[in-house]
């Protein structure tokens, strides 16, 4: 059965209005047993995931443990703390991803394909996002 999200409309000053296509991703607390739920704009141009920094705080992950790096896209270059054991869920499909802690608090969450949305066939349609049958992965067993 395909996981479901229906597009959020948010208002837009040069359209009147738009959708995005959002799907909460619930992501494990590095060290406490609970999973914190993030709302995310489906991004099919990034290549992995990416959180602004106040979320690394409320899933465990100290900043110092990350890879400093560099992103560049439509804003420009921004600097973020690449974290590579976290763990993602979304229905009953468990994943490790990278995800990227941003180090500035602009910007929305987005669900990038690298290791996560890659691993479904993903379909945009009548402001819809599904995800359908995944690829068969060690992590789906968790």
């Amino acid at each position: 059965m395909p996981l479901t999200f229906r597009f959020q409309e948010i208002p837009s000053h040069s359209f009147g209005r738009i959708y995005r296509p959002v799907a909460v991703v619930e992501f494990e607390h590095k060290t406490d047993a609970f999973w914190l739920p993030i709302r995310m704009i489906v991004d099919t141009g990034a290549d992995f995931s990416i959180l602004p920094r106040s979320f690394a705080l409320p899933l465990g992950v100290d900043l110092a443990d990350c890879e400093l790096q560099q992103t560049q896209g439509i804003g420009g270059n921004a600097n973020l703390f690449l974290y590579r054991g976290q763990m993602a869920r979304m229905g009953k499909y468990t994943r490790k991803i990278p995800i990227g802690f941003l180090d500035q608090e602009a910007g929305p969450a987005l669900l990038g394909r690298h290791e996560f949305f890659e691993t479904f066939r993903v379909i945009f349609a009548e402001r819809q996002v599904k995800f359908i049958h995944p690829r068969q992965r060690k992590h789906d067993a968790l």
